[in-house]
């Protein structure tokens, strides 16, 4: 096991390093999400949904998205997005699942935008929009997303000139929002 010496000394970045280095206990990930670590959250959250390491918890694995979607990692706003979608550990709810998955989209997570591009484009929890469903397509797609390339260019067909170039432009005038943190 290599070694990695952190300068700050805190308990969440030795164990932060740890993770980076692929050489984690369950117990470390836990106790670094437990500390706050919104990455070792995350992947707390994907190990109860998956049930790998644990035993398969969907109520827990939104708790931890939660706490790392609240910090604003991208990641886990997007899964807890999908949480919400399912139904998974938490009530199924279209308008909760759309507010984690704009989040996420907003940051640039290719996942969140082409499933934020879905939703708009079939009026999941939202009233269908063309313009809106093309940007994120679109986005998504320029970042060689299959899914959205196939729906961008479907949707395409069946908006006018007028309409693509103006999806268009909202996708040349998107700029990736930072992360921020988000109230509960």
């Amino acid at each position: 096991m290599k070694i990695t010496l952190v300068r700050s000394g805190s308990l969440v970045a030795v164990m932060l390093a740890a993770l980076l280095a692929g050489c984690y206990s369950l117990k470390t990930l836990q106790s670094a999400a437990e500390h706050g670590d919104a990455q070792a959250q995350n992947r707390l959250g994907n190990a109860y949904f998956d049930g790998r390491g644990v035993h398969q918890d969907y109520t827990e694995a939104a708790r931890y998205f939660r706490m790392a979607a609240e910090q604003g990692l991208a990641e886990a706003q997007y899964n807890l997005g999908y949480a919400y979608v399912k139904g998974n550990g938490v009530p199924q709810n279209y308008a909760e699942a759309l507010k984690w998955v704009r989040l996420a989209a907003e940051q640039g997570n290719t996942d969140a935008q082409y499933n934020l591009g879905y939703a708009c484009e079939k009026g999941l929890g939202v009233q269908p929009n063309a313009l809106e469903a093309y940007q994120w397509f679109n986005l998504a797609a320029a970042k060689g997303d299959a899914r959205s390339i196939e729906h961008r260019d479907a949707l395409t067909s069946r908006m006018s000139p007028e309409q693509v170039a103006a999806a268009q432009k909202l996708s040349t005038e998107f700029v990736p929002k930072k992360s921020s943190a988000v109230g509960k």
